[in-house]
């Protein structure tokens, strides 16, 4: 099971930084990636990185502002989210793609968490 943490409310401009890790089996082998889900909107692809952190993913929307990172000793992946927009409000899931890839989709997760919301106020 992935489990979600570090979400809250903010104003633009500040930073979070979101945690995922697990309560069973540990992910240091698999590829992690963020998606989100804004009110209204289809759960879109954020961030990924590879199993053993050298490759990393970003959606063109958060590149730049968003870094994802992995610490597999501690069995933990953190999207870290600087300059927040109000755009960036919405629910941040964690995924597992048991299958590694370059090209992410919500079709192709494997596992998710419940997610964390984020809120973003101008």
């Amino acid at each position: 099971q992935l489990i979600e943490s570090g979400g809250g409310s903010v104003q633009a401009g500040s930073s979070l930084t979101l945690s995922c890790t697990t309560n069973g089996r540990a992910f240091s082998t698999d590829a992690v990636g963020w998606f989100r889900q804004a009110p209204g909107k289809e759960r879109e692809f954020v961030a990924a990185i590879n199993w053993s952190g050298g490759m990393t993913y970003y959606a063109d929307s958060v590149k730049g502002r968003f870094t994802i990172s992995r610490d597999n000793a501690k069995n933990t992946v953190d999207l870290r989210m600087d300059n927040l927009k109000p755009e960036d409000t919405a629910v941040y899931y964690c995924a597992v793609d048991l299958v590694e890839t370059t090209s992410w989709t919500a079709n192709g997760v494997d596992y998710w968490g419940k997610g964390t919301l984020v809120t973003v106020s101008s």
